[in-house]
């Protein structure tokens, strides 16, 4: 980490840059003006392909023996398969791997950080990888973490409603093409990202089942929040669900806590916490909503209310970008932290 803060800029590979979140790392790379001495794109396949950085093209390159010579930062965004192949060849290679797939999130050497909320876990990447969270972890806990510090959480019930962009590329076109099919009165082509059709509909499961009855999807938000919150013991669950939204994952909160917290403390709590922005008006229809949180880094909050079903409960809805500070700008925030930029 100390040769990486002692650079002024940087060799930056992106695995997986043809995709919906490799893409949108480009973009925000060149957004936040992090300095790329070479970006350096990959993917499986070049085919002539380009992405646009610095006033320029720059061609898509395939990934081979000796991709990461001389890399200082390796952001990884093609899939767990990728991830589990090429990520120990990076770290090994000298470059600091930011890992978006959930191979190393849980592994107990990997910090799996959002760093407004556990920044300084970065310094125990003793070995030269950083998880980047699941894209509803990371909204919920930017929303959930001030509001822990200050009340204690002991118990956190979270149900997801997430766009076909989390599925990627394959996941905007289904939900493109079942969108037209079913408008111009045809039959909805089969689906192939997901398991049901998308369009007009609403699919509980995301990712396999397990023996359990929590889908994948379900259990990495359960354990990737009790990891960033260090809190190993936390009674947390989930039910995940894909909704036909092209960005933006939206999430109902339930949360009980140690001490009491009312709407306006907690209002004013999340008001002056960076990364979040409180939108709660009931009285004027104002709370966030998927077209609000697009194209936006903040974690969008409202419909913040007391649970009477419990004590010290409270409800709140949050939404966000889910390409943006659900992948590709905590990952580039991450190496900011990383490099003290």
């Amino acid at each position: 980490m100390e040769r990486l803060r002692n650079k002024d800029a940087y060799r930056v590979a992106i695995v997986g840059a043809t995709g919906a979140v490799g893409r949108k790392l480009v973009t925000i790379l060149e957004e936040r003006s992090f300095p790329v001495l070479e970006l350096l794109p990959y993917a499986s396949r070049a085919d002539g392909r380009t992405v646009a950085f610095g006033g320029g093209e720059i061609g898509i390159r395939p990934i081979q023996e000796g991709s990461f010579e001389g890399v200082d930062i390796a952001f990884f965004a093609a899939g767990g398969d990728v991830s589990r192949e090429l990520v120990p060849a990076a770290a090994r290679a000298g470059a600091l791997v930011i890992d978006k797939s959930s191979v190393f999130r849980l592994e107990p050497d990997v910090p799996l950080v959002v760093p407004e909320v556990n920044g300084d876990d970065i310094e125990q990447a003793s070995r030269g990888i950083i998880a980047n969270p699941n894209c509803s972890t990371s909204q919920l806990v930017l929303a959930v973490a001030p509001l822990h510090e200050r009340a204690g959480l002991t118990r956190l019930l979270v149900d997801t409603y997430q766009a076909v962009s989390g599925a990627g590329l394959g996941g905007i076109m289904e939900l493109e093409q079942g969108t037209r099919a079913v408008l111009d009165r045809r039959d909805p082509p089969e689906p192939h990202t997901f398991v049901r059709p998308i369009a007009f509909n609403a699919v509980a499961q995301i990712d396999s089942f397990h023996p359990d009855g929590f889908t994948g999807e379900e259990l990495k938000v359960m354990n990737e929040t009790r990891k960033i919150l260090h809190l190993p013991d936390l009674r947390v669950s989930c039910t995940a669900v894909r909704v036909p939204v092209f960005v933006g994952h939206c999430e109902a909160v339930n949360m009980q806590f140690e001490r009491p917290i009312g709407p306006d403390e907690a209002r004013e709590i999340l008001a002056s916490t960076p990364g979040v922005v409180v939108m709660d008006d009931p009285s004027a229809c104002v709370f966030p909503t998927p077209l609000d949180a697009a194209d936006r880094d903040d974690v969008l909050v409202g419909r913040i209310r007391t649970d009477p079903s419990c004590t010290n409960g409270l409800h709140l809805w949050c939404v966000s970008d889910n390409l943006r500070k659900g992948a590709a700008t905590n990952a580039v925030q991450i190496a900011e932290h990383a490099c003290r930029i």
